[in-house]
C-alpha cells in the first residue's frame, strides 16, 4: 500500500487553558496530572502532547467523552484556538506562522466549518443560505453578488463577471442543494424545515465555497437517530462524489466506525490510539479503548480484506493436479485456489479431495473435478460474508477491485472475528 499523501499535520500539539500557560508547560511535559494541575495552579489541560497526520481525501474522525479534549482540538487545525506548543500544517505549510491576510485566506477557501447547532439566517431561503456561504467568505468584503457594483474576491476566483455573478452564484448553491437532497426545498425558510434538513442546509453551504477541508464538530449530534443515520449515509455519498479532507468530531462509536477512514480516540486530552477501524476493533491499545469497543457489532465494520491470508494459486489449464498439490504442501495450507487467465477463482484443490481419494491425475483443463469457490469483495463486511462461509467447506475467496484473487478467508478466520476481545 502506498503511503497516502498528509493533507493535514498536527505535531505534537499542547493546549493548557489558564492564566500562564508557558509557566506550566514543562510541567506538563513532564507528565503533571489533570487533577493536581488543576489544583496546585489553576490551569487545565486541554491537549497533551497530541500528534496525526490525516490523508488527503479522508474522514478522519476524532473521537472521545465530553471532556476528551476532541472539540479543542478541531479549532486549532483553523486557529479558532491557538496551541500552547507544538505546530499545525496545511499542506505542509505552518498554520502558526500565517499573518492576518494569509489566514483569512486559509479560512475562507481552504475550510469551511459545520457545527452542531445548524446556525442558519432565520430570514433567507434554503437557497440564500446556501449562497450566503459564497458571500461571507468573499476576499473584498462586499459580498459574492454585488448590486451595481465590482464583483466580489469570491466571484473573481470563481470566473463570474458582474453581470452574471448572481446567475451562476445561485446555480452554484443549487448544485449543492441538489447533492445534499434538498431539491424542491430551496424557497423554503429554516422554520419550515426538519432538524435533519436544516443540517443539510449547513452541509451545502460548507460545500459551495468548494473548500479543500470540512472540518465538522459534532455535526449530527443534535439529531434525532434515524434522521443521524440519514445524515451518516449522506456524508458518505457526498465524500464518494468529492473526495474532500473531512475532520469529523463525534463522541459516538457507532458513527466514528461508520463513516471514518481513520479514527482517533482522545481521553482527557491525550490520544489513546489511532487507526482505521478494523484496527481500533480487532487490535485495541489498552483497557480504555477496548471498553470503548467492547459491545460494538464487529461484523457491521471489520472488512473481509483485513481478516483475508494469502493462499496459494494456480492457473486453469496451464497448470496440472500435480503442480497444485505441490503448492499444497509446500504453502501447509488446506486450499488451492484455481483461477483462470484474469486470475478470478473458478474451483479450488484441497488435500480433502486428496484423503477422499480422488482423481487427481494431468492437466486440470476444465473446472469439472474442481471444488466449487464461495467469491465475496475484499470491501464487504464480514456480516454479509457470513452465510458464504458457513455453507462452504472451502476457504472464501476474496477478489480485489479487478475481481482477482486477493486472498482467502476460511470460516474459523470469520468467527474469530466476530468474538469480541474480552481480555
Amino acid at each position: 500500500m502506498t503511503q497516502q499523501e498528509t493533507k493535514i499535520g498536527i505535531e505534537s500539539v499542547y493546549k493548557i487553558f489558564g492564566p500562564d500557560p508557558s509557566s506550566v508547560l514543562d510541567r506538563v511535559k513532564d507528565g503533571a496530572g489533570k487533577q493536581e494541575l488543576l489544583e496546585e495552579t489553576g490551569h487545565t489541560i486541554g491537549i497533551r502532547d497530541v500528534s496525526l497526520d490525516i490523508g488527503v481525501g479522508n474522514i478522519f474522525v476524532v473521537m472521545g467523552l465530553s471532556g476528551s479534549g476532541k472539540s479543542t482540538l478541531i479549532r486549532h487545525i483553523n486557529r479558532l484556538i491557538e496551541p500552547t506548543d507544538g505546530r499545525i500544517l496545511v499542506d505542509g505549510e505552518d498554520v502558526l506562522r500565517l499573518d492576518a491576510e494569509a489566514l483569512r485566506h486559509l479560512r475562507r477557501y481552504k475550510m469551511s466549518m459545520v457545527f452542531q447547532r445548524f446556525a442558519l439566517l432565520p430570514h433567507k431561503t434554503v437557497i440564500e443560505n446556501v449562497m450566503s456561504g459564497l458571500q461571507i467568505r468573499d476576499e473584498a468584503g462586499g459580498g459574492l453578488i454585488p448590486k451595481g457594483g465590482p464583483v466580489g474576491g469570491i466571484a473573481k476566483r470563481l470566473g463570474l463577471s458582474s453581470g452574471t455573478a448572481n446567475a451562476e452564484a445561485r446555480d452554484r448553491a443549487q448544485a449543492q442543494v441538489d447533492l445534499v437532497g434538498l431539491q424542491g426545498f430551496e424557497n423554503q425558510y429554516p422554520s419550515q424545515l426538519s432538524g435533519g434538513m436544516q443540517q443539510r442546509v449547513g452541509l451545502a453551504r460548507a460545500l459551495a465555497t468548494d473548500a479543500e477541508v470540512l472540518l465538522m464538530d459534532e455535526a449530527f449530534s443534535a439529531l434525532d437517530p434515524l434522521i443521524r443515520n440519514d445524515m451518516q449515509d449522506q456524508l458518505i455519498q457526498i465524500q464518494n462524489e468529492l473526495s474532500k479532507t473531512i475532520v469529523f468530531i463525534t463522541h459516538d462509536l457507532d458513527e466514528a466506525l461508520r463513516i471514518g477512514d481513520h479514527i482517533a480516540i482522545l481521553r482527557d486530552g491525550e490520544l489513546r490510539q489511532v487507526g482505521p477501524p478494523e484496527e481500533i476493533l480487532m487490535a485495541p491499545a489498552d483497557d480504555y479503548v477496548s471498553r470503548f469497543v467492547k459491545d460494538v457489532n464487529r461484523g457491521r465494520v471489520i472488512t473481509v480484506g483485513s481478516i483475508a491470508a494469502e493462499y496459494p494459486a494456480v492457473e486453469l489449464v496451464a497448470a496440472s493436479f500435480a503442480d497444485a498439490l505441490g503448492k499444497l504442501e509446500a504453502s501447509e495450507r488446506n486450499t488451492v485456489y484455481v483461477c483462470d487467465g484474469d486470475g478470478r477463482p473458478v474451483g479450488a484443490v484441497t488435500t480433502k479431495m486428496a484423503q477422499e481419494g480422488r482423481d487427481l491425475s494431468g492437466p486440470i483443463a476444465d473446472d469439472s473435478k474442481l471444488d466449487p469457490v464461495q467469491t465475496v469483495d475484499s470491501a464487504a463486511v464480514i456480516e454479509d460474508m457470513l452465510p458464504l462461509a458457513m455453507k462452504s467447506e472451502v476457504p472464501v475467496a476474496v477478489l480485489d477491485g479487478q475481481g482477482a484473487l486477493a486472498g482467502g478467508v476460511p470460516r474459523r478466520t470469520v468467527l474469530s472475528a466476530l468474538v469480541r476481545r474480552t481480555e
